[in-house]
């Protein structure tokens, strides 16, 4: 593969005949993106956050319902996902046009030891899934602010 991409060893400032093909991330004039589970998907931007008490996980996934998403936790891991496929017809004298689309994604997140899995919650506004992920009562912080005088 590596000759392929890279050019051919006899000319390797040339490049290969394949080289534009698969070096190219605009296949056919049309934008895929790099993650997801296929054509036409996106993996949605994730921000976490972390506070005294829990982990937050704000996901941005507008146009979305809360039937659409899938979450569950297992061996430690958190995963969100969602499959969501709608289909449209118009329908006039002369034609008929149908229309369907499809779309997913899925995210995995490794949680630490120190959040309790029993108690997380999600919910699902403006665009936005917000995870919450309580910290365990022994993982969470304890303010120890000291105040050191100047002499």
């Amino acid at each position: 593969m590596t000759l392929l991409t890279k050019g051919s060893r006899l000319f390797p400032e040339r490049p290969s005949l394949f080289s534009g093909f698969f070096d190219d991330d605009n296949f056919f004039g049309m934008d895929f993106p790099r993650l997801g589970n296929g054509w036409g998907s996106q993996v949605p931007a994730a921000n976490v956050k972390e506070n005294e008490n829990d982990f937050i996980i704000d996901l941005a996934a507008p146009g979305m319902k809360k039937s659409d998403f899938n979450i569950d936790v297992q061996n430690g891991t958190l995963c969100i996902s969602s499959e969501k496929e709608e289909e449209s017809e118009d329908e006039s004298d002369d034609y008929t046009r149908r229309e369907f689309s499809y779309s997913s994604f899925s995210r995995s997140f490794r949680l630490p030891e120190s959040v309790n899995q029993d108690k997380i919650k999600a919910k699902y506004e403006n665009g936005v899934l917000m995870v919450t992920l309580p910290k365990k009562e022994e993982a969470k912080r304890v303010s120890t602010k000291k105040e050191i005088k100047v002499g």
